[in-house]
């Protein structure tokens, strides 16, 4: 790890508020927390000489006017490239390495219950489709099935889909992002195929959630949860749909910015802000045992 860089806060501030302005897809809320930025600045509140520091006072600012949890000035302890993007896909394919490509639990409870906890992301499909593939078609021939998503922060929108098509019998519309310039809508569906054996969308189905659960993990529990196909065990999830894009700003620094806004076809809203409320509420420490008795029960019934 390296020493914590000092660095000049106003050209930090001022190519984060320039990001802003052009891709943030609240065109009037973007110039509102760009001039706040530029305000704060001139008061004084940036002077700070180490990045970790600013990104902590600027993540406060960014979220102080809407409370869109994606608009972050981000810290990365080791340098990052300039390629936008490539900050966070660094530290997502470290932690991809480490957790067995996403899936880093896959059990079988009494009565015939499996579990699959998918985290600490759903990870890309182009690396995750082979381990998510290996765990889901080994769980498909429990009776009952908890997808455990407590610790996911979050991940790529094709992968909700790829898991979903292992959970439902037919090709089905799960979401739609609208982006900014515009009203274009791009649809996600779940896949009419995926490799291996599916579970299928008749047999018990529960999601796990926690008050960390965040992102596209909400998204796959907001989707199945609407569709009816899953009881959702656990606690209000952080409230995180909006879609966003990554630019370094500073060899440590990385500001996201959200660009799009998720529109579920059922509900025709998202869970930004509000969460995702969960059908059976309880701690979530307590919600794996939860959904285990509830699927027993209802495999009895």
């Amino acid at each position: 790890m390296t020493t914590p860089t000092k660095l000049r806060p106003a050209p930090v501030i001022d190519e984060t508020a320039r990001l802003l302005t052009e891709h943030y897809v609240f065109p009037e809320t973007a110039e509102q927390l760009a001039g706040l930025l530029r305000r704060r600045l001139t008061e004084g509140a940036y002077d700070v000489d180490d990045a970790e520091g600013l990104a902590r006072l600027v993540t406060a600012d960014l979220q102080s006017v809407n409370g869109d949890r994606h608009l972050r000035l981000k810290h990365h302890a080791d340098p990052v490239t300039p390629k936008q993007g490539a900050a966070t896909q660094a530290s997502m394919r470290r932690e991809f390495d480490t957790s067995l490509g996403g899936v880093p639990r896959v059990e079988l409870l009494g009565g015939g219950v499996a579990v699959v906890e998918l985290g600490p992301m759903l990870f890309p499909l182009e690396w995750a489709a082979e381990p998510l593939s290996a765990a889901l078609t080994l769980a498909s021939r429990a009776r009952a099935l908890i997808v455990d998503l407590r610790a996911n922060r979050g991940g790529d929108p094709d992968t909700v889909a790829f898991v979903c098509g292992y959970l439902l019998d037919e090709r089905t519309h799960l979401n739609t992002m609208y982006w900014r310039g515009g009203e274009r809508g791009e649809q996600s569906w779940s896949l009419p195929h995926v490799p291996g054996a599916c579970f299928g969308g008749s047999k018990p189905l529960y999601v796990l959630s926690s008050n960390g659960t965040f992102s596209a993990a909400e998204e796959l529990a907001y989707d199945l949860q609407q569709l009816g196909r899953a009881v959702v065990v656990g606690e209000r999830t952080r409230g995180g749909a909006h879609p966003c894009d990554g630019w370094t700003v500073h060899p440590h620094l990385e500001v996201t910015v959200p660009v799009g806004r998720a529109v579920n076809p059922v509900s025709g809203t998202n869970w930004e802000g509000t969460g995702v409320q969960p059908d059976i509420p309880c701690a979530a420490a307590d919600s794996l045992d939860h959904a285990h008795t509830l699927a027993l029960a209802r495999l009895a019934g």
